[in-house]
């Protein structure tokens, strides 16, 4: 597995890398504010129009113990090509000319209605990020419907919690590299949520009548592609409410305690080194693993000073010095898998 080398950046390095004349990357670090694993995940360019096309190894040449004046017969590996496909979404915003005027400032009150319109788009982007399904060929496939059976090829990455009941949830350790798993945009496309001012325009209401707009088009071409599933692991049915009280499967010295789970779960990762390790987690899975920390008081879980990419200073929750980020798009009502 290859090294982490460069050729992978975040969205907010990929807004840098481009013109400083368009909105990217003032509206990269918008989002980075309203969803983590977008900021924390390495992208790059796909080699398709529509996606990335990978090529993996499915098999190793096998050797032979060879004995003197025998021959070894040539073998060869095989490969074998998945292509990942990106999804486009996109939002439009129509404001009234006189409303905006009435607001004493047409660029402030245009923008803050460009806000809303980004925060939808990134709750949706965040949402299908993890659960997106390739039954929807419009959208991306997510990181929980890469990993939804321990029956599977991959179902060794599945580390179940123990919990049966309709308030379920997971927690995702991904590394993020080159080979290993990483975010995609097509070919020639800008990377990120890119924002087009249409000018002024004729809109027509609900009645058909037209009347003078500013309207805006915001684009976000983006996909997930898991090279190596090796690298992602999903600790899945993990109860809510046992979460909360800490109590049966949940229990501290529970044997499916999520501190368990995540445990097992790094070792799942074949190179650490190799990737950008970090775990995806809702905000009821932080609030219990900082409970931890403040009960245990020790090196597992821990709350670290830290300074983010933007130079803000934040408190970083870690997992044995693995990043712990939170992402509302993981729900506390999954279906439990097997």
């Amino acid at each position: 597995m290859a090294t982490l080398d460069g050729s992978l950046h975040t969205l907010y390095d990929w807004a840098k890398l481009q013109d400083p004349k368009g909105a990217p990357a003032k509206i990269a670090e918008v989002l980075s504010q309203k969803n983590q694993f977008i900021d924390f995940a390495l992208y790059k360019e796909g080699n398709l129009p529509t996606g990335h096309q990978a090529t993996i190894r499915t098999a190793l040449p096998t050797p032979t113990w060879r004995m003197l004046n025998q021959g070894v017969a040539p073998t060869a590996s095989s490969t074998g090509q998945v292509t990942f496909q990106c999804g486009m979404l996109q939002g439009r915003c129509h404001v009234d000319i006189e409303l905006a005027k009435l607001n004493g400032n047409e660029k402030a009150y245009r923008f803050n209605e460009g806000k809303a319109h980004m925060e939808g788009m990134t709750q949706e982007m965040a949402a299908t990020k993890f659960y997106g399904s390739a039954s929807s060929p419009n959208e991306l496939v997510g990181i929980a419907n890469y990993y939804t059976s321990t029956s599977e090829n991959n179902g060794e990455n599945i580390i179940l919690s123990g919990g049966s009941g309709s308030d379920q949830t997971s927690i995702y350790l991904v590394g993020f590299g080159e080979q290993a798993i990483y975010g995609i945009f097509p070919k020639g496309s800008m990377s990120g949520l890119e924002h087009r001012d249409l000018g002024e325009d004729d809109v027509d209401d609900e009645n058909g009548n037209p009347y003078r707009a500013y309207k805006d088009l915001y684009t976000w071409k983006c996909g997930l592609a898991v090279e190596d599933w090796r690298y992602g692991v999903r600790i899945a049915n993990i109860e809510v409410s046992d979460l909360i009280a800490r109590t049966s499967t949940q229990a501290v010295t529970a044997s499916t305690s999520i501190i368990y789970g995540m445990s097992d779960a790094i070792d799942r990762i074949p190179d650490l080194n190799a990737c950008k390790p970090g775990f995806m987690v809702n905000r009821t899975v932080a609030s219990a693993l900082r409970k931890i920390a403040l009960d245990k008081s020790s090196d597992v879980v821990t709350i670290e000073p830290a300074v983010n990419q933007f130079g803000k200073s934040i408190h970083q929750l870690k997992f044995l010095d693995i990043p712990v980020l939170i992402n509302d798009a993981i729900v506390n009502t999954e279906t439990a898998i097997s």
